[in-house]
This record gives C-alpha cells, sequence and structure tokens, in this order.
C-alpha cells in the first residue's frame, strides 16, 4: 500500500466521520443557543453530549440480546428494542446526572442537556454507520435530516417534560411530568422507526407529516419553556432599566 494511497484513505476517512459528526454537532448548537434568558455551562453539556455517545454500547448490547432473547418483529424492534430502549437509556442519564444538579435551574435547561445526551447518542451512532456502510455523502444528508434530527426532536420532547417535572409545585404533577418525559419520547421514537421499518415503498408520504408535526410541537415547546424561566422577568427589568 502506497504513502499516497494511505493519505488518501485516510482523508476520506476523516471526511466520513466530519460529515457524519456535523448534523449532530449543528442541531445541539442551535439547541444550545436557542436559550434566551442562561446559557448552560459548555463543560457540563459536552459532558452530557459524551456520555450520550458512550450509551450507544451498552444499547448495542442490551439490543443484540433483546433480539437473541425474544426474537424479531418489526413493533417489537420499533418499540422495544430501539424507541424503548435507546430513549430509556437517555432517560436515565438525564435523571441520574443532570435532574437535581444546580446547573438545571430554569425549564429549557431539561431540552440543553436532552439534546446534549441524545445527539452525543446519534452522532457516535451516525459516525458507525458512515464507516461501516461505505456510506455516501447524499445517505449521510438523508441521515442527518431523518434519524440524527429525529434524535433531538426526541430529546426536546423529553426534556421539555422533565425541565416542567423539576420546576412543578405538587409532586404528583412532577411524576406525571417525568412519566410524560419517558414515555412521550418513546411513542414518536417507536413510530419513527416503525414508519421507516414497515412501510419502505412509501415511507416518505408518512415521514414527512410526522418530521412537520413534531417540529412544529418542538419549536412550540422551545417557545413555551423559555417563556417560563425565573430569569425572564430579573433580564427584562433590568433591560428595561437599562433603556
Amino acid at each position: 500500500m502506497s504513502v499516497l494511497y494511505k493519505m488518501r484513505l485516510e482523508a476520506m476517512v476523516l471526511s466520513l466521520i466530519a460529515a457524519a459528526a456535523a448534523p449532530g454537532f449543528a442541531l445541539l448548537t442551535y439547541l444550545y443557543l436557542k436559550d434566551r434568558y442562561e446559557t448552560e455551562p459548555i463543560k457540563i453539556v459536552l459532558r452530557m453530549f459524551l456520555c450520550g455517545a458512550l450509551s450507544v454500547f451498552p444499547v448495542m448490547v442490551l439490543q443484540r440480546a433483546l433480539i437473541l432473547s425474544f426474537g424479531e418483529n418489526i413493533f417489537m424492534f420499533s418499540f422495544v428494542y430501539s424507541a424503548g430502549m435507546e430513549e430509556l437509556v437517555k432517560w436515565s442519564i438525564l435523571y441520574l446526572l443532570i435532574y437535581k444538579h444546580i446547573a438545571f435551574d430554569e425549564p429549557y435547561d431539561g431540552i440543553v442537556y436532552a439534546a446534549a445526551v441524545s445527539l452525543g447518542f446519534a452522532t457516535l451512532e451516525n459516525v458507525f454507520y458512515a464507516l461501516t456502510s461505505f456510506t455516501t455523502f447524499s445517505q449521510i444528508m438523508l441521515r442527518a435530516l431523518l434519524p440524527v434530527s429525529g434524535h433531538a426532536l426526541f430529546a426536546v420532547v423529553m426534556g421539555y417534560y422533565m425541565g416542567r417535572a423539576k420546576f412543578s409545585s405538587k409532586r404528583s404533577t412532577s411524576l406525571k411530568f417525568l412519566a410524560f418525559s419517558l414515555l412521550m419520547p418513546i411513542l414518536y421514537h417507536g413510530i419513527f422507526d416503525y414508519i421507516l421499518t414497515d412501510y419502505q415503498t412509501y415511507w416518505v408520504w408518512l415521514m414527512a407529516p410526522l418530521m412537520i408535526f413534531l417540529w412544529s410541537r418542538s419549536l412550540w415547546k422551545i417557545k413555551h419553556a423559555n417563556s417560563t424561566s425565573p430569569f425572564r422577568s430579573i433580564l427584562d427589568d433590568v433591560f428595561n432599566i437599562s433603556t
């Protein structure tokens, strides 16, 4: 193998990794900058991103164990092996590592940290896919529009309800929102996977309305979470005084 061939191969691999990782970082940056009143510490966000990426390995092992134990079935794969296992692991990371953290001090923080964990998972998953499937650039872009952005949208739902749970005054309401923060992403993720798996011929006609719905609801949740920030009135008062 010539030195020139090795250099070209390394450049191609690096290009694939960069193209596969770019959508996750771009979406995380977008959601991070949507925090209008108090941006989160970069160090903690990156730590959650890394935790999400590392969670790919136990999820792969658990998914394989479930398939070997219970067999392959489209419904089970979509809602249990894939959506159920992935969202449960991501939810557990959030709940155990960040839910009671001092940095989680406004409702929108739930969205930021959920996005960090989810997009860490999606980014490493996308890199694996690019390196093992001889992916073309068009396929990487398709995955950016679907699985990677899907993970981001499921994260918005999870983080939104986790933020509402943390800042609810009643314990019963808090528990209800905690349940929503796990069950709603599993539902949306399961529907997403079921469409891709079972409707291989005309999946686009079902996926397009689903993605439009998820994006519209996510944008509303982002706006609503920001509007309930305890820092909103403080900063608005400061701005009014300064003007």
